[in-house]
């Protein structure tokens, strides 16, 4: 926390300190002045007790409102320092690094665990802090007048502050650990529910799923119940408690009067005190089930932020080299954080204007080129370089003004196709908009659309089709205009004639840019410069197209069979 947020939350806590003591002494002024009253004395001898009323009525109001406000101030500026770092570590570990969680999960951890961490400034820290401060004023005074009564309030202090909220933390434990992973649980069958509602329906697993989300429910609602329960078994105690310690003062306040040790009026000070005090330690049990769950949205988050990052930033980076560039990777081997070695002994070299194609089955290790050169992974052992410098000296964000992605699970946003598009070029002239959507065959549909650019795709693109979604994904990279332009299965979602002919259109679109096409298809590849075929993380052929289909090996072996599926589809 910064100095600033610590000064507020010392602030809160005094002014929190300065309600209680202000509730207690409207409660100490008012029991004086209704016992004084009931005398009738003069009504000069009431006139400080009533301005006291009336001051300490007002103060515990204003204090109150003030601790309130600074305490959330102080707890809404830690969520946005928490919420930043854990958005900055997500970014740093995207896309590799969150393989290792499930999307609804991740959520719940970004949303709920975080907001859970305010409830520890304001109903952990600030009912303890009103607890001790009240607990000493009412010691004090209490034991001032009668010594006795002084001993009963410290008794009931030290079991409702201690023993009971150890006790509720006890049985509260094992519900509240288990609430924030079952969170979520519901949060992923939720999103899993959300998202995959097309296939589940068409599969006829809908129900199965609204199952496993009606379990995650149930279960959330049992530890809830649970938790509930034993809140209220903590308040019920405490109660108990300050109803036996309001006895035992009034007994001892009795025997004090009738000895003549306690003038008659200051017993209803006495007992009017003590009932005001215990009014506010009825919190403590539920702030210690609270700093339970807090304890352990905590940890989910800081697993978050301890999760280690997939690509190490340098030091001391080295500034970008000038245009025009050059890749190159040599025995490159790269391995996912979960421990699968994608690429092993990878050689790639991609000079100026080159347009080099990569193919080969899934799994191959194709993707995981692509993350390597755009520092989205790192590598295990080999070299990579930009003109000559190691990717590694360079900071990932300028690799990434140099090499572009155009991949095949890209984000649509909710917006227009124009804001789509000028999501890579903020500041793109309708000329070229133009072009980018005539390089992939979309300008005639969008310029018959009865919007054009203004029309609205709906979220992840749903009110296009698959094969204009894809096409919008490479239209953008393009508008981009990156040196180095990675695309990722371009065809994907298209036919085989419509594919075969976005690859073309894509191939003479780059001409003079240097390109890597990352493909499942061979159609279309007669005119790149060169082509790998990945098996495993390896090159088990390179060469032109025309070199690779006369050497009769594995990639003869896929063209033939890729004709002859095209010959049966006709």
């Amino acid at each position: 926390m910064t100095s600033g947020v610590t000064a507020r939350l010392a602030a809160a806590s005094l002014l929190g300190a300065g309600g209680a003591a202000a509730g207690l002494g409207l409660a100490a002024t008012a029991g004086w002045l209704i016992a004084r009253a009931s005398e009738h004395p003069n009504m000069a001898v009431l006139g400080l007790a009533v301005v006291g009323v009336r001051f300490f009525g007002i103060s515990r109001g204003l204090l109150r409102y003030a601790e309130r406000l600074v305490g959330h101030d102080a707890a809404f500026r830690v969520l946005a320092d928490v919420r930043m770092k854990v958005y900055g570590r997500l970014e740093r570990l995207a896309p590799a690094g969150l393989q290792t969680f499930r999307s609804g999960d991740l959520l719940a951890r970004f949303v709920d665990d975080v907001d859970s961490l305010q409830d520890l400034l304001l109903r952990v820290v600030s009912p303890y802090v009103v607890f001790v401060a009240s607990a000493g004023l009412t010691v004090g005074l209490v034991g001032t007048l009668v010594p006795t009564a002084g001993v009963v309030v410290v008794v009931a202090v030290l079991f409702c502050g201690t023993a009971v909220p150890v006790l509720a933390r006890h049985l509260v434990r094992r519900s509240e650990m288990r609430q924030a992973e079952t969170r979520g649980e519901l949060s992923t069958a939720v999103v899993d529910l959300v998202q995959g509602a097309p296939d589940l329906i068409a599969y006829g697993a809908a129900n199965a799923q609204l199952r496993r989300a009606g379990r995650a429910d149930a279960e959330l609602t049992t530890v809830a119940r649970s938790a509930a329960r034993t809140a209220g078994t903590g308040s019920g105690l405490t109660t108990l408690l300050a109803g036996l310690c309001v006895w035992g003062v009034l007994v001892a306040g009795i025997v004090a009067v009738d000895n003549g040790q306690l003038p008659g009026v200051l017993l209803t000070v006495v007992v009017l005190v003590t009932l005001a005090a215990f009014e506010l330690v009825t919190g403590l049990p539920q702030a210690f089930a609270i700093f339970e769950r807090v304890r352990r949205c905590q940890a989910r988050v800081d697993a978050l932020l301890a999760t280690e990052v997939p690509v190490r930033e340098p030091a001391a980076p080295v500034p970008l080299p000038a245009a025009p560039y050059s890749i190159r990777l040599r025995d490159v081997r790269a391995r996912y954080p979960s421990g699968h070695l994608a690429l092993d002994g990878i050689d790639l070299e991609l000079a100026p204007g080159d347009r080099v194609a990569v193919v080969g089955p899934s799994g191959a290790g194709k993707s995981t080129l692509a993350a390597v050169l755009l520092r989205f992974l790192e590598l295990e052992s080999g070299a990579a370089s930009l003109n000559g410098v190691c990717l590694g000296d360079l900071e990932p964000d300028a690799v990434r003004r140099v090499v572009g992605l155009a991949g095949q699970d890209a984000h649509v946003f909710d917006r227009t196709i124009g804001d789509n598009l000028r999501l890579a070029r903020p500041d793109a002239t309708e000329a070229q908009i133009r072009a980018a959507l005539a390089a992939v065959g979309l300008l005639d549909w969008v310029e018959g659309l009865p919007r054009g650019l203004a029309t609205e795709v709906g979220e992840h693109g749903a009110r296009l089709s698959g094969g204009q979604r894809q096409r919008l994904v490479v239209a953008r990279a393009l508008l981009a205009d990156f040196p180095v332009l990675i695309l990722d299965e371009p065809t994907e979602h298209l036919d085989p004639r419509a594919a075969d002919a976005l690859t073309a259109n894509l191939l003479a679109a780059s001409s003079g840019r240097t390109t890597l096409l990352i493909t499942h298809r061979l159609s279309g590849l007669q005119t790149v410069d060169r082509i790998l075929l990945l098996e495993a993380g390896r090159v088990v052929e390179s060469g032109t197209h025309a070199e690779l289909v006369a050497a009769r090996r594995a990639y003869a072996r896929l063209w033939a069979r890729e004709k002859a599926e095209l010959i049966q589809s006709e």
